[in-house]
């Protein structure tokens, strides 16, 4: 049963990564529905590990040109000219927010910000903030038109996402629509700007998941983070083909319907909003 967890857990993780609906915010609530242990915010970030892997593999020609080209601007004037070398200071730049304030709040995000009536409040408010950037946004601005204030406020839509329901990749894509850019543009800087901080906070929450006293300990969440990478490698690739065409609305309308459900099942009692998370 724990592997079946996982796979689920992990199918969930791997479809809601990238999508602009909060991964975080759906293993936080599909566990309540079929009566399952929250796996917590340890499991959450470790699995997160195999949808990062995707990115990795996915862009990997962009990842090694930035890191090429910043490698090179540290030597070389010329260098510092290219795009690359500006590229490599704006991921790093807008990574800086959700790690310094993941730091300093990592034991209320492992609990008060779990609850699941909350999760729900993030889902519809920040669902209905994609659904006006996604109005008023001119998307017509490409990602070479970066700018080092468009990185911070960038970084800073991504830390949001440290409250489960907002989404990291909503957070950075509404934001990105907001300062004008395109939505390819917008949903490739989100995927390249999670890369540090997913990775790093997996990895920093690897030494909690041996300990856990619930279902999901060590062999359950390798199957999961496994699982999430394959899942995930596929939707990083039918999102990218989708938004070049189509609009964010779908996700808005999902965003809210679920926000709107989950709390009606809380104040009804059906579902509990509390954190059972050993």
């Amino acid at each position: 049963m724990d592997f079946l967890r996982a796979v689920v857990l992990g199918s969930i993780q791997g479809l809601t990564e990238f999508l602009p609906i909060s991964s975080s915010a759906h293993l936080a609530i599909f566990p309540k529905f079929f009566g399952w242990d929250d796996p917590g915010a340890a499991f959450t970030a470790v699995i997160q590990i195999g949808t990062e892997l995707a990115v990795v593999i996915y862009f990997w020609r962009d990842i090694v040109t930035i890191a090429t080209g910043w490698l090179k601007g540290l030597v070389s004037a010329e260098a510092r000219a290219e795009l690359e070398w500006r590229m490599g200071w704006f991921v790093i730049i807008g990574s800086v927010p959700i790690v310094v304030l993941g730091l300093l709040f990592q034991e209320t995000i492992k609990h008060e910000f779990r609850r699941v009536a909350l999760i729900a409040v993030a889902l519809i408010v920040f669902g209905l903030i994609l659904g006006f950037a996604e109005r008023v946004g001119l998307k017509n601005r490409p990602i070479e038109k970066l700018t080092t204030r468009d990185a911070v406020l960038f970084g800073l839509a991504q830390a949001c996402a440290l409250f489960p329901g907002v989404s990291r990749s909503g957070g950075t894509i509404s934001m990105g629509l907001l300062l004008g850019y395109d939505r390819r543009a917008a949903t490739r800087y989100a995927f390249l700007l999670a890369i540090p901080a997913v990775l790093g906070a997996g990895i920093f929450n690897l030494k909690d998941i041996p300990g856990q006293a619930n279902a999901y300990g060590t062999g359950p969440t390798i199957v999961a983070t496994i699982v999430s990478f394959f899942v995930g490698l596929a939707v990083i690739h039918l999102l990218l083909q989708y938004v070049s065409h189509k609009s964010y609305a779908p996700f808005v309308i999902y965003r809210v319907a679920l926000g709107v459900l989950v709390l009606v099942l809380v104040a009804t009692g059906t579902l509990s909003s509390t954190v059972t998370v050993s």
